[in-house]
């Protein structure tokens, strides 16, 4: 591997939640940094912190184009491919477009990447790809039957991965990732993910309301424990540790329930009125898998992977984040 200064590394949806992050951590180590992204899902302000830097560069495009695929991919060693368009219940709303761009967009990004000859391509995979699979905890090789349009895109991504790897020789990683939280995840939309969403709504000193009875459970993943994944995909030499797919969680996991009463201790902390607000019970959502927990003993053996933030040592960051920067 080059030294850092000397690496480039394109990141798609690097606008959004995780790319942004990525893209910041990268940058910080000295790697020039492409941002390929169509604000879709993604904002402007998640660059704000780096747009500047001289190393970083923001094109304007879909992975859905084909020829904007191409121009991201000239000169780059490594991809992490995060676009996609997430959510399970939008995709049960509009699986075409969901289909689009997680299954059409993401092969237009092997195509190039195979074409440009770039190093490694590293993509965010899902563990909704364990769809009915029942068995604790979640093991990379025994998966269920896909629950949504959104996890069958992303079972289809790792089944043309692998392809491209014994086919054209590129080498890939998947990263199955566990409900990942933290900094720069947006808590507006219709789609917005449940930690943020709960956290504005507590806030605002709004009730959350919970699918189901809040007993659903699971591996909440913190986003520098996501990064540290990134970087060993990206940098790992040991050839038997690449073309496969690796669970990206903590290992670890927590009801519903749970989440809302350290969200409730940690925010009170700023605003005492937070811990009593009421909490809501709705009906289950479909599509929902019950519980989830992931082995991540692949990771550890292979990757060298050491997760340092659980759930709690994650939010205690993340709400701090959202107090300072929602308020």
């Amino acid at each position: 591997m080059k030294t850092s200064s000397q690496n480039t590394i394109l990141i798609t949806g690097g606008a959004g939640f995780i790319g942004s992050n990525l893209s910041e951590y990268f940058l910080g180590l000295g790697h020039r940094v492409i941002c390929l992204d169509n604000f879709s899902t993604g904002h402007r302000h998640n660059l704000k912190d780096f747009i500047n830097n001289p190393n970083y560069k923001l094109i304007e495009g879909d992975i859905r184009n084909l020829e904007h695929c191409k121009v991201a991919v000239v000169g780059v060693d490594y991809v992490l491919h995060q676009a996609a368009l997430g959510s399970v219940p939008r995709s049960i709303n509009d699986p075409i477009t969901t289909n689009d761009v997680n299954v059409s967009g993401f092969l237009n990004m092997l195509v190039a990447a195979r074409d440009a000859k770039v190093r490694r391509f590293i993509y965010a995979a899902s563990s909704s790809t364990y769809g009915d699979s029942e068995g604790l905890p979640k093991v990379e090789e025994v998966i269920g039957k896909p629950l949504s349009p959104y996890a069958i895109t992303k079972y289809v991504n790792e089944l043309y991965a692998e392809i491209f790897s014994r086919t054209y020789g590129l080498e890939t990683i998947g990263l199955r990732y566990f409900n990942v939280f933290g900094r720069k995840q947006d808590p507006d939309g219709a789609y917005a993910a449940v930690i943020p969403k709960f956290v504005r709504q507590l806030m605002n000193l709004e009730s959350p309301v919970i699918n189901g009875d809040g007993n659903y459970s699971r591996d909440f993943t913190y986003i520098d424990n996501v990064i540290q994944m990134n970087e060993l995909a990206m940098t790992i030499e040991n050839q038997t540790a690449v073309n496969t797919v690796y669970n990206t969680a903590f290992g670890d996991r927590n009801t519903l329930n749970d989440l809302v009463g350290y969200l409730k201790k940690y925010l009170s902390e700023f605003d005492p009125k937070i811990a009593e607000v009421e909490i809501i019970y709705g009906e289950n959502r479909a599509g929902d898998i019950p519980h989830s927990l992931a082995s991540i003993e692949k990771a550890k053996k292979l990757l060298g992977y050491n997760p340092k933030y659980s759930l709690q040592e994650g939010l205690k960051e993340a709400v701090s984040w959202y107090w300072n920067n929602l308020k």
